[in-house]
């Protein structure tokens, strides 16, 4: 599963989505997957709260629109910079965790801008004859969701592009061990939040069941 030894602590990157701090639901959800990684071997945590990074700038977009990449170490305070800091603190962690609500059927725009600074050519991935192809070792990268209707079962409504999107967006830097698990029905009422969370709850206990 991990690439550490048992007796190193897993390096574990936890990527928080919600604007909403410790009462998100997806934070809490995310926990519960902590607390199974915690129950197996030691783990040390680093967390990114998106609601924090700002979205890329034009010197950014430019040096991706290049052949090559600069010459010269990017500007302190720049997204090239961060970019930089972000992408190399992905490509430390042994697993990842992220969590995030759905807005408005797909990524909250807070975690589109951690994905636009660590989805980055020459440096994530590489463009060739036979497509794109990611440059980060593979890894498991489990993704806590929560949305205010049903997205998954027979009564689901509501259309879901995250998770087709980071799938896709993930392998193109190397990333497929993907784990999804989700809590629904949060704005449906407090029976609706319950069900929800017993659901999340056992679809937790049930994936780490299997590894």
């Amino acid at each position: 599963m991990h690439t550490t030894s048992p007796d190193q602590p897993l390096r574990l990157l936890r990527v928080l989505g919600s604007p909403r701090g410790a009462a998100s639901e997806s934070r809490r959800l995310s926990q519960q997957i902590v607390d199974a990684l915690v129950a197996t071997r030691s783990v040390a945590l680093t967390d990114v709260d998106t609601s924090e990074l700002p979205a890329v700038d034009s010197g950014y977009a430019l040096a991706l629109a290049a052949r090559e990449d600069p010459q010269t170490p990017a500007v302190a305070g720049s997204a090239l910079h961060r970019s930089d800091a972000l992408i190399a603190q992905l490509a430390a962690a042994d697993a990842v965790v992220i969590a995030t609500p759905m807005h408005n059927f797909t990524l909250p725009s807070s975690l589109k801008a951690w994905v636009d600074h660590i989805v980055r050519i020459r440096a994530t991935f590489s463009v060739t004859p036979q497509g794109k192809i990611g440059s980060l070792r593979d890894r498991p990268v489990y993704v806590a969701i929560s949305s205010g209707g049903l997205i998954t079962g027979e009564s689901a409504r509501q259309p879901d592009f995250m998770r087709p999107y980071l799938r896709h967006t993930l392998a193109t830097i190397g990333l497929h061990d993907l784990h999804f698990v989700t809590v629904e029905g949060t704005a449906l009422g407090e029976a609706a939040l319950c069900a929800g969370r017993q659901a999340a709850t056992e679809a937790v206990d049930k994936l780490f069941a299997r590894r």
